[in-house]
């Protein structure tokens, strides 16, 4: 049965290519953003049961396609890629957002878990250079498991903290902290001379402005001063949508 599913999940090449800021890009942003306005519009005269439920379902199922993507990678790829382990902030806070849904000890981080995913997934959404990089058919199970998993962590997200506590900048903070921490650790076990995986971009600047030589003791200040700004600035925006409502 290998050579069937390898078939159907290896990269697609030739014909249109999955790029940056293409037509295909555009659509899963719109897609993202219409199921999350449907799913608001939706919720906000449902009871708080349900307001609590959904995203938690949802948190769910992006987790389990976080995993499945374990099973099927050997499959589409030939190999488990390592840089799909948990040290990126998009993945982290999936299995952080599922655990919280069920310990009553990291229930309390829970929106803070929820805000720094939103913030990850949204900026991954926008530059999904993963994907780009490959240049594979826009319906390659590589472009459709990512960008789906990514717009599902950001829908999920953003309902947790529409309908749910917003938690305290302390909280944040924290968690912001702990994920660089956690970053830094992985970096340092698996990067080496072969690969660099820069994850939660403490090891390297993605921009290139800051030297190799400097960025390794620089980034992470700078990753846990722009993330937890952003999310700031995300908790306002959300006040005044709660407003809206």
């Amino acid at each position: 049965m290998y050579p069937y599913f390898h078939e159907l999940l290896a990269d697609r090449k030739g014909g249109p290519v999955f790029t940056c800021f293409g037509p295909w890009h555009f659509f899963w942003i719109a897609l993202t953003v219409a199921v999350a306005a449907v799913l608001i519009l939706h919720l906000r005269r449902r009871p708080r049961q349900m307001r609590q439920k959904l995203p938690r379902r949802l948190i769910c199922l992006a987790f389990g396609l976080y995993i499945l993507d374990f099973f099927l990678m050997p499959l589409a790829y030939g190999e488990i890629d390592i840089e799909k382990l948990p040290f990126h902030a998009c993945t982290a806070m999936c299995v952080c957002c599922f655990w919280s849904c069920h310990s009553p000890r990291l229930g309390r981080f829970r929106a803070s878990f929820a805000l720094l995913g939103l913030v990850s997934n949204v900026v991954y959404l926008i530059y999904p250079a993963g994907v780009m990089w490959h240049a594979v058919h826009p319906v390659s199970y590589r472009v459709i498991q990512t960008l789906g998993f990514h717009g599902l962590m950001s829908v999920a997200c953003l309902l947790t903290l529409v309908f749910g506590d917003l938690g305290t900048w302390r909280q944040h903070l924290s968690v912001t902290a702990a994920m660089t921490a956690w970053a830094m650790l992985g970096n340092a076990v698996y990067n080496s001379e072969a690969r660099l995986y820069n994850w939660f971009f403490v090891v390297r600047d993605p921009f290139g402005i800051l030297p190799v030589e400097i960025a390794p003791f620089v980034m992470p200040f700078v990753n846990i001063l722009l993330f937890f700004a952003a999310g700031m600035a995300v908790c306002k925006l959300i006040r005044e949508v709660r407003h809206a409502l």
